[in-house]
């Protein structure tokens, strides 16, 4: 069963989007109606979608895409998104860019975890918002788990905690897991529409996609309580696993293990269990399965998963 949501005056949204265009595929609706009821509105922008090949070779009529052309293109994909949420009435000065390398998001919270949160905690704390909306964590799109990530560990230090919903942009939005749904009126999908199409480089190859989601109600999940327990849903096949590694994130720390290595058990039914003393397993805390290797294909096979 679906749930409506409400908002008012009192309403402090903050959208955390992991590149230009999901502020508003995500909450292009529910920007409008917060700032129609008098709340304000701030969006949180980790990177700016500058790795993004295809669509420029597409536009540019270029095969190669070294680092000017990939700057020259976040550039563009900036104004795109400043263009867009003067479509939502979202103000300039609402906009917070962190400016992070568009794909390498779970590599920055590898890399540098306490740098990483504290940056998404700093606007937080700044903001104070009574409702965030982040990238869901089962999202295929490896930016959009790790923005998840980040903004769990990022609360876990912020007091009173705000509402958190997750929404979903790649891979299935089942309603029945998004059982938060925001529908519009008539003028509120228009304005959405017309801000996704201020994201012209992304329109051009994924236009009908794009309008297919946009066409829809908002599909939200509120994240509250403990996620669940320390068992990982994977068996992954023994042909794979010397080339797999276990990133586990708590507000603690990151760790990251070759599988073979990873402190695992065995349960009676085969399931794979953390063993590791630091896993908080009645607290916050972040497993994700990935393959040591490049890859043309970007999106997650395993992604992350709640412990």
């Amino acid at each position: 069963m679906q749930q409506s949501w409400s908002v008012s005056a009192q309403t402090r949204l903050l959208v955390v989007a992991p590149h230009p265009d999901d502020e508003t595929l995500g909450c292009g609706l529910l920007i409008q109606q917060v700032l129609a009821a008098g709340g304000t509105v701030q969006i949180l922008l980790l990177t700016d979608g500058d790795n993004n090949p295809w669509p420029q070779r597409y536009i540019e009529r270029r095969l190669h895409i070294g680092p000017a052309s990939r700057r020259r293109w976040g550039v563009r994909r900036r104004n795109e998104v400043m263009r867009a949420l003067e479509q939502l009435g979202v103000p300039a000065t609402a906009l917070h860019p962190l400016g992070w390398q568009d794909m390498e998001v779970t590599g920055r919270l590898r890399g540098d975890p306490a740098g990483s949160i504290a940056a998404v905690r700093s606007v937080m704390q700044a903001f104070q918002p009574s409702l965030v909306c982040c990238p869901a964590l089962r999202d295929s799109h490896p930016d959009h788990g790790a923005a998840h990530v980040l903004c769990r560990l990022a609360l876990a230090g912020i007091s009173p905690s705000p509402i958190l919903l997750a929404y979903p942009v790649h891979g299935g939005a089942e309603p029945a897991n998004y059982p938060v749904a925001i529908d519009a009126s008539v003028d509120e999908r228009e304005r959405k529409l017309r801000a996704l199409a201020e994201h012209h480089t992304q329109m051009v190859l994924s236009g009908a996609r794009m309008r297919r989601l946009a066409l829809g109600p908002e599909l939200y999940v509120q994240i509250a309580g403990p996620p669940g327990q320390g068992r990982l849903p994977w068996r992954p096949p023994a042909a794979v696993r010397p080339w797999l590694r276990l990133l586990v994130a708590t507000p603690d720390g990151i760790r990251d293990w070759n599988w073979r290595h990873a402190p695992l058990a065995r349960d009676p039914d085969g399931a794979y269990r953390l063993s590791w003393p630091g896993h908080r397993v009645n607290g916050l805390a972040f497993a994700k399965l990935h393959l040591d290797w490049p890859s043309p294909w970007i999106f997650d096979h395993w992604g992350w998963h709640a412990l």
